[in-house]
């Protein structure tokens, strides 16, 4: 029940304490701070009682939807029994048998599983068991990463170092040196071959070993790339293009990197992105949707083969947190799993990505959507100033759109997602793995009344 008083005193606190991520917190100087109070399925409530469609999974986190007193339940049986212990030098089982469990399901020789408290922490974890691995296998000079343009990657300072968005990083140099960008995949705004997807995908692919050939082979360790790239929009892979990498990687003894901290968990239909698009990384990194955010828990996934230095004799891979692989978060992931399966989670999103993907191109009739691209539950709609032109809007004009605008509107519409210019302006959508037709109409609807005001302001 809503009290005003209670909320005036909660909004004060927030202003006098809270910092929120990734938040310009000026916005809050004349306006309330959203609190969301409650959730139910795939819509969350803020403390007036206002209802809201999350069409971003909280943030491409809940798989399995809000208020899943199973999921619950599991996290408050494991807390009675042991709420903590450390996998340092000591096991626990749910850490063994959710590993197990992880194992089975990741492609290939992918039996290792290194647990983090979450998705940047495994893309730390990957980059230092790269250069490790290097070292103690007669290559010490191996350290670079490659990675794309506009891609995300983590904001520790070496996921940070790795992530291609000049604007996150700039503020916090010197980072991690030796990290090096190539194109991404976007073929909406391709420089070359954007009549065809496949070559474009080789011509994206070949630079990569042009970044090795630069670089020298001899010093790079590893290419991270996403299955489906978030930053920028939700850029697909072209066909072709991870079976090209893949055979680059191997040529030059590169390691392949599929950092699925988004991309893992049923967002695009499998557990795995890198089983959708057929190719086999070395190296998994993934978290989100691992416990559908009922616990905060990430894992790194090795290769049998990076595992095998370290099973013998005196190497130690001298790296772990504190809260990796927490008892709680590994009991509720294994509940999650059990659902996924009971449910057929997978499957479902296999079966109405192609409704969900048709109802959101129905918005291409606006003026200002130029593209609307994605793949399972994830999705982006670029917003353009000229749909033959395909001109984007400078610096002043998106954020007039996006915060000026958007972000409110969408929110005061009763919809939760993200209008993002990390890239060219966006609104990205992965709603819970458990929505419907009904969702995807409501998600367009409103999306087509909010973006309909938008244009008749430009």
């Amino acid at each position: 029940m809503y009290d005003e008083n209670s909320n005036a005193a909660l909004q004060q606190s927030a202003r006098d304490h809270l910092w929120m991520h990734f938040t310009r917190m000026s916005s809050y100087d004349a306006a309330d701070v959203p609190v969301i109070v409650r959730g139910e399925g795939a819509y969350v409530w803020d403390a007036q009682g206002r209802k809201y469609l999350d069409a971003l999974g909280g943030l491409f986190v809940s798989q399995l939807g809000h208020g899943r007193t199973d999921l619950a339940e599991a996290a408050a049986k494991q807390a009675a029994e042991l709420a903590f212990f450390p996998l340092w030098s000591y096991a626990h089982p749910t850490a063994i048998e959710l590993a197990e469990k992880i194992a089975g399901h990741a492609p290939g020789d992918l039996n290792r599983v290194f647990f983090t408290s979450g998705g940047g922490e495994a893309v730390e974890s990957a980059w230092k068991l790269a250069k490790n691995y290097f070292k103690i296998t007669g290559k010490p000079m191996k350290h670079k990463v490659i990675s794309r343009a506009i891609a995300y990657h983590g904001t520790t300072h070496g996921a940070l170092s790795i992530t291609g968005l000049p604007g996150l990083k700039q503020q916090f140099e010197p980072l991690v040196p030796s990290t090096f960008r190539v194109p991404n995949t976007n073929i909406y705004r391709a420089p070359v071959h954007g009549d065809d997807p496949e070559a474009f995908g080789r011509w994206a692919a070949d630079q990569i070993a042009v970044a090795i050939e630069n670089e020298g082979p001899d010093t790079v360790a590893a290419v991270f790339l996403e299955p489906v790239q978030n930053a920028g929009g939700c850029f697909p892979p072209p066909p072709g293009y991870f079976q090209r990498v893949r055979e680059i990687c191997d040529e030059y003894d590169v390691l392949l990197v599929s950092d699925e901290v988004i991309c893992a968990y049923g967002r695009l239909g499998h557990m795995f992105g890198a089983e959708r698009y057929g190719y086999q990384p070395d190296i998994i990194t993934s978290a989100k949707g691992i416990t559908s955010g009922y616990a905060p828990l990430g894992a790194m996934i090795a290769s049998d083969r990076l595992y095998e230095p370290f099973a013998h004799g005196t190497e130690t891979f001298l790296h772990g947190y504190t809260f990796g692989g927490h008892p709680v978060s590994t009991a509720v992931a294994l509940k999650n799993f059990e659902i996924f399966e009971n449910e057929k989670i997978n499957e479902g999103v296999l079966e109405r990505e192609g409704a969900f993907r048709g109802t959101l191109e129905k918005l291409l009739d606006l003026p200002i959507v130029g593209d609307v691209r994605g793949d399972g539950f994830f999705y982006g709609i670029e917003l353009v100033k000229d749909k033959t032109t395909k001109e984007t809007f400078d610096e002043a004009e998106s954020e007039r759109l996006l915060r000026g605008f958007l972000s409110k509107a969408l929110y005061d519409a009763g919809l939760y997602c993200r209008a993002d210019d990390r890239g060219d302006p966006v609104v990205q959508l992965s709603p819970p793995l458990i929505c419907d037709q009904s969702h995807f109409d409501e998600i367009e609807q409103k999306l087509r009344a909010v973006l309909t005001e938008a244009a008749g302001l430009l």
